[in-house]
């Protein structure tokens, strides 16, 4: 009986992170080693990327004019100068195995940050080995080397330094992440609410003013073809193709390019986002939607108890659900996207407070899911059906979030651990 009392204890609390955590790190970095060495490479955007960097570097600034073997450069600034880096540390993109082992890297200092975001929001041990054990996460990383590795890469460290209350930080790399990728769009309502009720309506709009500065920023060397750079960078009226769709495999081809059907799901992304927004989101003002954004004018007796009341945890629940809104009704999602998926799940399951094994068989139906090549009906209703659970449960498991509000507005958070 003691021995199975340790044992919980060790599943759950969240004190034993601090000698777990760089045991999981070790073996996952023995893990990567081995997919290097042991598992093919695929070719699939490495050379394009190359491609297109060397005609950069030949003096080609404008978007219209850098093409590669599989498409054009259709990626902001950021995406330019990360992989003009790792141009010049692979032999000019020829040293593959250089590029899959710096990859890694990157992988391993991803992985690190987002278990450090976990244990500030005090997620138990059990959950951890999730973040570790994908299949097709390992593979985006060093077998595909896509630049969405990086763009999650900038959103994990947004949640780490937004949770430690560095905002400007936060805002930095947040912003960075989105000119690697315009899919971070997607958290971006979430991180205005959190910002407005963490720093009150001026500091909020400070950093709103970040984001756009950094971005013009990361932008400037475009600057004279602009509309060129932000009509192929920040392109929202992109034409999807079927055949490569991972999660509405299960629609027809006719109603999958159908307008009715890309306007039903933006109609479905806003009105979730809204929902979440007025029933979630602005929890810790205890206000309702109009009055949380009077705050932006405004400055409130109470902004410092509001301000107590953005957790680490309620501040991470926010970004990702935001995430899984913009994932759920995507008009296509591929194979790279898991990336923005991968990570956010076992936390929101956890946070949801379903059982520990409920958790576990929806992570692993989402891993079957997204190892299916081609998808099919059965596994893209998967990707979907998980997905919308996640959502959902998160709600609703997130109702009485605020109810054990102290006088002082600190929260006690409704999973902490107690000895």
């Amino acid at each position: 009986m003691e021995l199975i009392r340790q044992g919980l204890d060790i599943a759950t609390n969240p004190k034993h992170m601090s000698w777990i955590y760089p045991l999981l790190l070790i073996a996952d970095a023995g893990l990567c080693g081995v997919i290097i060495e042991k598992i093919p490479y695929t070719e699939i955007d490495w050379t394009t990327y190359m491609e297109h960097i060397k005609i950069y570097l030949k003096g080609e600034r404008d978007y219209r004019k850098i093409e590669g073997s599989t498409g054009p450069l259709v990626y902001p600034a950021a995406h330019v100068y990360i992989y003009r880096l790792l141009y010049s540390l692979t032999d000019e993109g020829r040293d593959i195995q250089m590029a899959q082992y710096l990859f890694a890297l990157v992988y391993l200092f991803t992985l690190a940050i987002v278990m450090q975001c976990y244990r500030a929001a005090k997620v138990p041990p059990y959950v951890f080995p999730l973040l570790i054990l994908s299949k097709r996460l390992h593979s985006i990383f060093m077998l595909r080397l896509f630049n969405d590795c990086f763009a999650v890469l900038g959103l994990f460290l947004a949640i780490y330094f937004y949770q430690r209350n560095n905002w400007h930080l936060g805002s930095f790399f947040y912003t960075t992440g989105l000119n690697v990728k315009m899919s971070l769009l997607l958290p971006l309502p979430a991180i205005g609410f959190l910002a407005l009720q963490a720093l009150g309506g001026r500091e909020g709009l400070t950093q709103g003013m970040i984001i756009v500065q950094v971005t013009i920023g990361y932008g400037y060397p475009f600057r004279k073809r602009a509309p060129s750079y932000f009509a192929r960078a920040f392109e929202l009226t992109r034409q999807f193709l079927y055949k490569w769709t991972v999660n509405w495999r299960f629609v027809d081809e006719s109603t999958f390019l159908s307008k009715p059907f890309a306007i039903g799901l933006l109609a479905v992304h806003a009105g979730l986002l809204i929902w979440f927004a007025t029933t979630r989101w602005i929890k810790p003002s205890r206000r309702s939607l109009r009055g949380v954004l009077k705050l932006i004018t405004n400055e409130p007796e109470d902004q410092e108890a509001i301000s107590r009341r953005v957790s680490p945890s309620f501040i991470m629940t926010t970004i990702l659900t935001a995430n899984i809104i913009g994932m759920l009704c995507a008009r296509s999602l591929h194979y790279q996207f898991y990336v923005y998926i991968a990570w956010a799940t076992p936390f929101l399951l956890w946070k949801a407070g379903l059982h520990p094994i409920i958790q576990y068989a929806l992570w692993a139906a989402q891993e079957w899911a997204w190892n299916v090549y081609p998808s099919t009906p059965a596994s893209s209703a998967t990707v979907v059906g998980v997905l919308a659970i996640t959502l959902l449960s998160t709600w609703w498991g997130t109702r009485n979030e605020f109810e054990n509000v102290q006088e002082n507005g600190s929260v006690t958070e409704p999973h902490e651990h107690t000895e």
